[in-house]
Order: structure tokens, then sequence, then C-alpha cells
């Protein structure tokens, strides 16, 4: 008899032991949709950036064949501009 009453109480101590809180399944689930999510925002990132990598930016190239010749005609300009000078006024003469 003590022998049974051994193997219901270890089978208690397992039941005991396996038992879940459901808070703690409910956090754990939590953690599984965060990673998920975090992964698959990084894998989004890495893609992006390889395609910035290997993609050509011909805008550049673009803009920087008439930025030149364009810039230098409109500040040369604006540089030799003079102020104009400012009039002197003339003394008052009186006439008697």
């Amino acid at each position: 008899m003590k022998n049974i009453d051994d193997l219901i109480n270890a089978a208690k101590i397992q039941e005991l032991i396996k038992r879940e809180d459901p808070q703690e399944k409910a956090t754990r689930r939590m953690v599984w949709v965060f990673a998920i999510i975090g992964a698959v925002t990084a894998v989004a990132a890495i893609a992006y950036f390889v395609y910035r990598y290997f993609t050509p930016d011909y805008l550049d190239d673009f803009d920087d064949d008439f930025d030149d010749d364009f810039d230098d005609d409109f500040f040369d300009d604006d540089d030799d501009v003079k102020p104009a000078p400012t009039p002197v006024p003339e003394p008052k003469t009186t006439e008697a």
C-alpha cells in the first residue's frame, strides 16, 4: 500500500510541475508574436539596403552635369554688381 501511495504522490508532484500558469502562457505567446514581427522587419530592412546598394542613382549623375554651369553664371553676375552711390544733396543758396 505504501508503494501505491508513493506513486500517487509522485504523480501529483509531476502534475504540479508540468502545470502552466495562464499568465505565463499569454506572455510566451506575446514574445513569439514580437519575435516574428522583429524577424520580418529585419529581413525587410536587409532587403531594402541591398536593393539601395545595387541600384545606381542616375539622378545624381544627371544633376551634376548641370549644376556647375548654372551656379557659375548665376553667382558671377551678383559679384560684379556694385552698389549705387548715394546722391549728395546740393547746398542751399539764398538769393536776395
